[in-house]
């Protein structure tokens, strides 16, 4: 799987679960401040990231996530 590929499936889930457009899903969005996430929606977020990736997410990884970034990061950490 491709950067490209997990870029493209995390923009989807933020768009499906946090209600915003596809173009505001850049990866230097902040999670809370620029698309509006706040700790349920982040639980709903990993949920789902671990189902389509097939990977397990620790409380600590996502208690540290705080842009796109660091969500594509956190899922290429666990994919590759």
């Amino acid at each position: 799987m491709t950067r490209q590929d997990i870029e493209k499936q995390v923009t989807d889930i933020l768009v499906d679960k946090l209600g915003v457009e596809p173009e505001e899903v850049k990866s230097e969005a902040d999670f809370r401040e620029d698309l509006g996430g706040d700790s349920l929606d982040l639980v709903m977020v990993v949920m789902e990231i671990e189902k389509d990736f097939s990977i397990s997410v620790t409380d600590e990884e996502a208690d540290q996530v705080k842009t796109v970034a660091d969500i594509i990061g956190l899922v290429e950490k666990h994919v590759r």
